[in-house]
């Protein structure tokens, strides 16, 4: 599944998608703009692009409503990329209705593994709240695909941000124990990436060797190192990551910028 690179080393593409707060109904909108349509002029971008990724993974709040029909939606437009995708719940999903839609595609499992890389996707869902938490049972799926593939590259997805980011109405609903499964990463130096949805922004870190991810909603972006609830006029997003055989990590937002719409920009809260 590997592709040659133009310095001729080989690595694994991966699309990121995330937050699409799609609804049951086609007028959906999320401080005014409609949902499908941002998400529809994001996979624009992506087809424009002719990106064949080797693997999509989709991290979370891919429903607003938590709905069925938001699920059938998703998966029905993203169904002429033919590589393996990856679903996990962030905190507007409904865990029963994605699984309902996705389970015998096969779109849940929680390892994947490409030649030199192995990819973990957690659930950080915690059910009837906004921030996150990953339970010891999505912990102890880490924990074993580390163990006893120590030989693997490995990039860690779940929706929550893992770290501060200096935004503090995001921080309070972020991954409430962080420091836990950061100090797990660290015992693993296997681990070159983490990455993350839930902020509706960009963020590119590093901590040694480490990196770390998040990437724009396919609908509104918020606003960066905000104390409350801000965002910002500009154009939906996604990530592309190509993953090497040497355990580089190479990567690059973009946005639908001819993407039109209106934000409400007087909204205190999604």
């Amino acid at each position: 599944m590997s592709k040659e690179h133009a310095a001729g080393r080989s690595y694994i593409e991966v699309l990121h998608i995330t937050d699409c707060h799609l609804t049951g109904s086609p007028s959906g909108e999320l401080l005014g703009v409609n949902t499908r349509d941002s998400l529809n002029a994001v996979l624009d971008c992506v087809r424009a692009q002719q990106i064949r990724p080797d693997l999509l993974i989709a991290s979370g709040d891919l429903a607003q409503d938590g709905s069925v029909e938001a699920y059938r939606y998703f998966e029905q437009s993203i169904a002429e990329w033919t590589c393996p995708k990856a679903w996990f719940p962030g905190n507007h999903d409904d865990r029963g209705n994605m699984a309902q839609v996705a389970k015998s595609s096969g779109v849940l499992e929680k390892v994947r593994r490409f030649g030199a890389w192995q990819v973990v996707l957690l659930d950080s869902l915690v059910e009837g709240k906004v921030y996150g938490e990953l339970a010891q049972a999505e912990l102890a799926v880490l924990e074993q695909a580390l163990t006893e593939r120590p030989e693997l590259h490995t990039l860690v997805c779940l929706h929550h941000h893992p770290i501060v980011i200096d935004c503090r109405w995001l921080d309070n609903i972020g991954l409430q124990n962080r420091e836990q499964f950061m100090a797990l990463i660290a015992r693993h130096p296997q681990v070159r990436g983490v990455l993350w949805g839930h902020i509706h922004q960009q963020l590119d870190r590093q901590l040694g060797e480490l990196k770390l991810f998040s990437t724009p909603s396919t609908c509104i972006q918020f606003l960066p190192q905000s104390d409350g609830f801000a965002v910002q006029n500009i154009a939906p997003g996604y990530r592309v990551l190509q993953l090497h055989d040497d355990g580089e990590i190479t990567t690059q937002v973009y946005r639908a910028e001819s993407f039109e719409f209106t934000l409400d920009m007087k909204s205190n809260g999604y």
